[in-house]
């Protein structure tokens, strides 16, 4: 079980790094586009609940926050139940920045899933499966269904 562990591991950070590549052409730092896609997945949050989810202290957040407003790609608004605090929301360029970068990622490595025969594939997708059921991920949240997609339905290279 290690063994498997420190494949998957190791699989990770190769394939997070290759994504990353991708994530450059947004034009937005790391870390903004990072707690970006936390309000687009998640949904408006104040600065510290949103500084707890990125794993940050609330003043570097507070900057992360005022770049993404200055961009356009967030905004703030009043809290409804304490005045003392705002939500931060993704706007509508921001939810389309997300939504680009993820488009190109999922490209990206649907090419290189498109190298493998139609076991290889499958055996990936049952793989993905299992490692999306021991995050919870409920049903919903992990994607469109990929049942049945083989090298066929992905993009191909060049």
């Amino acid at each position: 079980m290690y063994e498997t562990a420190d494949q998957l591991h190791s699989a990770a950070i190769h394939l997070l790094r290759r994504v990353r590549a991708e994530d450059a052409q947004t034009g937005v730092a790391p870390a903004r586009l990072s707690a970006l896609s936390v309000l687009v997945f998640r949904g408006p949050l104040t600065v510290g609940e949103l500084a707890a989810a990125e794993g940050v202290r609330s003043p570097t957040m507070t900057r992360i926050v005022h770049a993404l407003e200055e961009a356009g790609i967030a905004r703030r608004r009043p809290h409804k139940t304490d005045a003392r605090a705002s939500l931060v929301a993704a706007t509508a360029k921001g939810e389309r920045v997300i939504a680009e970068g993820r488009r190109r990622r999922v490209e990206m490595i649907a090419s290189l899933l498109a190298e493998l025969d139609p076991d290889e594939l499958e055996a990936i997708r049952q793989a993905a499966d299992s490692v999306e059921k021991l995050f919870g991920l409920p049903h919903s949240q992990r994607g469109p269904s990929r049942r049945g997609t083989t090298s066929a339905d992905l993009p191909e290279n060049g």
